[in-house]
């Protein structure tokens, strides 16, 4: 299968617990502005596009010469956002939605989702996992687990541990060998087809009660590859994540 690949980052102006997090730009440099960068390192999209929702953020990406569409701004969600821009994209096979909010996304975690779905073409897409090793991380229902077959075809993905020990989760197990409990990264690659059809796809009753829109794509029998990664990539979300990211690039910077 030949590669036409895309990324497109949605980027949504209002953000609840920190206002205009995409366009913080403490260190320099506006937040969007690193993920795009970021983004560019990966060597198989041919291009990385930003679909935004307002005109600030449309501006900003501009001046930082990026490539940028203006999309609905009462689109449901990130997806939807990512699926406007990506009908518009005739020649294109394989759209990756990297989140805005993720400025040390990792070029080889796009080249990775990409990959799996040249390598696998009966899947419609990929996603990332990463080995949890934390009892705490384990059991917190913010952090999306995944169970995958033995060539990484998803079976689940759950808000609560999967896979369930009946004897308990020990240390023994958190540190086994393969990995037995895995954390979902939620970067996604779709068949552009795919993609298009997706909000079209009656919810399940399995993704309104874990609220995870994955499990609708499972739940219509397709098929998601994941791959896995060493370490998950952080997103930002609270004044707090934007400081330790500041900090962090200070510290980088001054070594």
């Amino acid at each position: 299968m030949k590669n036409k690949s895309i990324v497109i980052i949605p980027a949504r102006y209002a953000s609840t617990r920190l206002p205009r997090k995409l366009l913080l730009d403490e260190t320099g440099k506006p937040l969007i502005q690193y993920t795009y960068e970021a983004a560019l390192k990966a060597m198989l999209p041919k291009s990385v596009l930003v679909a935004c929702d307002h005109q600030e953020i449309f501006m900003t990406v501009k001046k930082f010469g990026g490539t940028v569409f203006m999309t609905d701004p009462n689109a449901r969600s990130g997806t939807d956002r990512v699926a406007e821009v990506a009908t518009k994209m005739d020649d294109t096979d394989i759209v990756v939605n990297v989140q805005g909010d993720e400025p040390e996304i990792a070029g080889e975690s796009i080249d990775l989702v990409i990959r799996m779905l040249i390598e696998y073409p009966h899947a419609v897409m990929a996603t990332l996992a990463t080995p949890i090793r934390n009892k705490q991380q384990l059991n917190d229902p913010a952090c999306v687990k995944v169970v995958f077959d033995q060539i990484g075809r998803a079976l689940y993905f759950s808000r609560s541990v999967i896979p369930y020990s009946r004897n308990g989760v020990t240390t023994e197990l958190l540190q086994s060998e393969p990995p037995l409990f895995y954390q979902h990264v939620g970067m996604y690659a779709y068949r552009r087809d795919f993609l298009l059809s997706l909000s079209r796809l009656p919810q399940s009753d399995l993704e309104k009660t874990e609220s995870l829109e994955q499990l609708r794509v499972l739940h219509h029998g397709f098929e998601i590859m994941v791959g896995v990664v060493n370490e998950p990539t952080f997103g930002i979300d609270t004044p707090e994540d934007y400081k330790r990211f500041v900090e962090k690039l200070s510290y980088q910077n001054n070594r």
